[in-house]
């Protein structure tokens, strides 16, 4: 059985969306970051079923949530075995995502 895996390079994109890696953002650090989607991806391990993981998980969550971004916790163990299955959930993920709201004030009336 051959395994696949998914290793794009810096500033590649998935379905055409691009992904940040590491992406800091207030006071914590993104496995992945998608700022056209306002998603973020975790890549959970086994430690992050301790139960002061999962308190610090939900913290950080509320914390994005409130600032507009999604998270998205895919377990570690399902990027290792199930790779294809994880980016087809991720591009639905993305693709299900209402578009962000528009930045700025709307154009002076007559100006479309």
């Amino acid at each position: 059985m051959t395994q696949m895996t998914y290793a794009p390079k810096k500033g590649r994109r998935l379905d055409g969306i691009r992904f940040r890696r590491q992406h800091p953002i207030g006071p914590y650090i993104l496995d992945f970051f998608c700022e056209d989607a306002r998603l973020a991806v975790e890549v959970d391990g086994e430690s992050h079923s301790q139960a002061e993981a999962v308190e610090h998980d939900n913290r950080r969550t509320e914390w994005l949530n409130a600032r507009g971004i999604s998270v998205l916790r895919i377990p570690a163990r399902d990027v290792l075995s199930e790779m294809a299955a994880v980016v087809d959930h991720i591009q639905r993920q993305v693709h299900d995502q209402p578009p962000p709201p528009l930045r700025g004030p709307p154009p002076p009336a007559g100006e479309d």
